[in-house]
């Protein structure tokens, strides 16, 4: 295998080594070639909030290779080794970040639907956002993703389901537009890719909202309209909590007999602020491990809601906040090379059998009988989205960060690079931080974000793996999408 730090330093183009894929196995993420376990340090990426998402002018938060590469080298020296991505334009080409995650050793989970019209289910009257064109749109994101080693999977919903109200018509349909996306995947795609859902951590309807995701109609081991995969955004540990106080022995309790892997899509309660991160050493210690696989904190980039980690500028310029180092020093805490050895169990349990005796909320949906696909989405199941988006791992002449970064104490963070991890590897917390150098990693500060908290604002509701680990050398292509 050819030496890439020799390569970057001669400015040369260097091709990543893939991520090795990650298989579903029960309910477990699992590495497979290593057979261990895997579980998410994860960070949610949304650059700009959602006006980062304008197709009108050809941007989102994977279409800019720089930004990519800045934001990367950070979340690389963090700790991080999966980002979550909520809107996403699948007619502009996202081969350059996509290969920079990929080398910095993180994967990516990717929400298939965006806060524009028509391109996502109404949680009000989801029939009538149920249609061929709403779904055309998301297969297009299975296409310009399904081809990057480092795509963990795709949210078929984020947090449409948040009371008993729309817990009693929505479900049907996130389940058939999982089952669309299964389906479209099984036919244009190399690997099966898993599909979830992303649940707001509403108690009264959580357990019902996973029951009804993770059992299998008519008790069928293949069915395609069955989640893959349960998250939930939660942010009920605040400050100096416990796993008892924060109520996370309840989701624990609740989650011990899941059939898929359930993990936190978004979790960082910002009260007080700065924060803490003290659930970070419960999150990734024993008495979660077994049922949680990790979490995705909620969020990279600043923004109004005062959730970020880092003041990201319009000029390319980045200022850490205080939270960035609060949470790499608790990462340091943990050891993540046990963490990460742990081997899969193997424990495959059987999927519950979808019956209205498994739904305990009074006025949630307990029928199973699913929509049927839209007139005109079985053809573009069948055939194929027209013309066909297409991602590709390529090459990048440079990993060195050229935009100025200052830590949480306004010093100048200097050597900032993305360090393309060997053939297989993931990014862990502890194993690159020590690349550059300042004060960012001084816990003391307390400048950064203490400022009024809002309400996080979570994607909108509507919401690898068998390519060769080298690949041959290839070239960006453009291309457009109806």
């Amino acid at each position: 295998m050819f030496v890439k730090s020799a390569l970057v330093a001669l400015g040369g183009a260097t091709l990543a080594a893939a991520v090795t894929p990650l298989e579903v196995q029960g309910s477990q993420f699992v590495n497979s070639k290593t057979g261990d376990a895997f579980q998410i340090v994860g960070m949610a990426y949304q650059i700009g909030g959602s006006a980062g998402y304008d197709p009108s002018h050809g941007k989102d938060p994977l279409s800019d290779g720089e930004i990519c590469k800045r934001d990367a080298a950070l979340m690389q020296s963090l700790g991080v080794n999966t980002i979550r991505v909520y809107n996403l334009d699948p007619n502009l080409n996202h081969d350059e970040c996509a290969s920079i995650f990929n080398a910095a050793g993180m994967y990516m989970i990717l929400d298939v639907n965006s806060p524009l019209a028509g391109e996502s289910l109404n949680s009000g009257a989801p029939w009538e956002s149920y249609y061929a064109g709403y779904l055309n749109r998301t297969f297009a994101i299975v296409e310009a993703f399904k081809s990057y080693p480092n795509t963990l999977g795709f949210f078929s919903g984020n947090e449409v389901i948040n009371d008993v109200k729309t817990g009693a018509t929505v479900p049907p349909y996130v389940r058939a537009v999982t089952r669309d996306l299964k389906n479209y995947i099984k036919n244009h795609a190399d690997r099966a890719i898993p599909v979830g859902y992303s649940a707001a951590d509403v108690r009264e309807v959580l357990q019902d909202t996973w029951n009804y995701f993770q059992c299998s109609i008519d008790g069928e081991a293949g069915d395609m309209s069955r989640s893959d995969m349960f998250a939930l955004n939660s942010y009920s540990w605040c400050g100096e909590s416990t796993f008892q106080e924060s109520g996370y022995d309840q989701l624990v309790a609740m989650f011990k007999s899941t059939s898929v892997p359930v993990f936190y899509s978004e979790f960082g309660c910002n009260t007080p602020s700065p924060r803490v991160f003290t659930e970070i050493g419960t999150i990734y210690g024993d008495q979660m491990t077994g049922v949680f696989s990790g979490g995705v904190v909620y969020e990279y980039a600043q923004e109004k809601n005062n959730y970020g980690l880092a003041q990201c500028n319009d000029d390319g310029t980045v200022e850490l906040l205080a939270d960035f180092a609060t949470l790499q020093n608790q990462y340091k805490k943990i050891d993540f090379s046990k963490v990460q050895a742990v081997k899969a169990t193997n424990n495959k349990v059987a999927a519950p059998e979808c019956k209205p005796s498994l739904i305990k909320e009074s006025g949630f949906a307990n029928n199973f009988t699913l929509p049927v696909v839209p007139p005109g989405a079985q053809t573009i199941i069948d055939n194929g989205v027209s013309p066909k988006p297409s991602g590709k791992i390529v090459s990048i002449s440079d990993y060195s960060v050229s935009q100025s970064v200052k830590d949480a104490n306004g010093k100048a963070v200097t050597g900032l690079a993305v360090k393309p991890l060997a053939d297989d590897a993931s990014n862990t917390p502890g194993t690159t931080s020590e690349s550059t150098s300042s004060s960012s990693s001084n816990s003391s500060s307390t400048s950064g974000n203490a400022a009024p908290t809002l309400a996080p604002q979570g994607a909108v509701s509507a919401a690898a793996m068998i390519i060769p680990a080298v690949v041959a050398l290839c070239f960006t292509a453009g291309f457009t999408l109806i």
